[in-house]
């Protein structure tokens, strides 16, 4: 049995950072059993040198293994444990575009770039797709993508990446991030950003833009897609067609500083209106075999509510990783955790 050390990523917030470990732990066990055949055993927290680690046990864990755990939210480095030593294993993974991409935008309610990576970590890994996460392009859905994070992070991973957020502002402040930050890549791109028209009346902004990481790819079809609609979500099945994403994830208002809307209703502080009133669209644009993932404040929504909500839009719940093994505290007023649903195959 060999045994090996994940280095964690620093973090710039504090409180994430002292989370990161038993997240860490949680999403290890997360690929565990999804896509390693249960062969990690006596995951665990440790001190080595002065410095926390997470370490586990494995026999013959191989280049396919390792570029699965390459991409975990908050792996630094991974190593070998020999004799006392830890001697580096290379783990590449499906991060193909700069970091900045994640990193540069810096605003108020921001969720942390870690923790959006965890999110569609555990949701592709309860999904179906699991097995195919490193060779497959998958669609990603967010149907409260705010200003991006977890847009950037699909495409990060290669992925094709769709959104809808009410917020006009919002959605205008991403359009120009994204064109920005293409031209300063010095992507070839195409984009396109303007309304949406029916009945000689503007129903949405949409923003679509394809591209691809090298000009060869480009010329030969080989692109990536990003789709966002101005829209509220309940809109949803207007913009995207039935079953065309692989995952819905999304990270709901905590119900503190930001509440929720659903069409026609004033500002609400629970999320659990949001999910039960737009749940079935998220259902209806999935994929059988799909899954959504949601992050909410278990402080303004108890866990057993939220579950009903998403089984009555037709979704199976599942336990991602060890029971509240993804329950982490963000402030005082926000006690964050994972919820995962998945869409049973006809």
């Amino acid at each position: 049995m060999s045994r090996y050390a994940v280095l964690i990523l620093p973090s710039a917030n504090r409180v994430y950072a002292d989370a990161a470990i038993a997240l860490t732990q949680a999403e290890l066990a997360a690929f565990n059993d999804s896509v390693l055949g249960g062969r990690i055993d006596a995951i665990a927290a440790e001190i080595i040198g002065g410095v926390p680690y997470v370490t586990f046990e494995c026999d013959d864990l191989g280049d396919r293994d390792i570029a699965h755990l390459a991409n975990l939210s908050s792996l630094y480095a991974l190593f070998a444990v020999e004799d006392g030593l830890l001697r580096p294993v290379t783990a590449q993974g499906l991060d193909r575009l700069d970091d900045d991409l994640i990193t540069i935008q810096k605003y108020s309610g921001k969720t942390n770039e870690q923790f959006t990576k965890l999110l569609l970590n555990v949701t592709v890994l309860a999904s179906d797709f699991a097995a195919r996460m490193l060779d497959r392009s998958l669609t990603v859905l967010d149907p409260l993508c705010g200003r991006g994070t977890t847009l950037n992070q699909a495409l990060m991973y290669g992925w094709d990446a769709y959104g809808i957020e009410i917020d006009e502002r919002d959605v205008d402040a991403y359009a120009v991030f994204i064109q920005r930050w293409m031209k300063e890549k010095r992507l070839k791109h195409r984009v396109e950003y303007g309304p949406v028209r029916r009945d000689r009346r503007v129903v949405a902004r949409r923003l679509e833009l394809s591209f691809a990481a090298s000009k060869d790819d480009y010329r030969a079809g080989i692109v990536q897609r990003l789709d966002v609609v101005n829209a509220d979500t309940s809109s949803l099945p207007e913009f995207f067609r039935p079953a065309s994403v692989d995952l819905v994830v999304t990270d709901a208002p905590y119900g503190v500083q930001h509440g929720s809307r659903t069409k026609g209703r004033e500002l609400s502080r629970s999320p659990l209106e949001l999910i039960a009133d737009n749940a079935p669209a998220w259902a209806r644009v999935l994929r059988p075999g799909g899954a959504v993932g949601i992050a909410w404040n278990t402080h303004v929504a108890r866990r057993d509510d939220a579950a009903a909500a998403l089984e009555s839009a037709g979704l199976r719940v599942v336990e991602p990783g060890p029971q509240g093994g993804f329950s982490h505290r963000v402030d005082q007023a926000i006690q964050r955790d994972i919820i995962v649903a998945r869409k049973a195959r006809d």
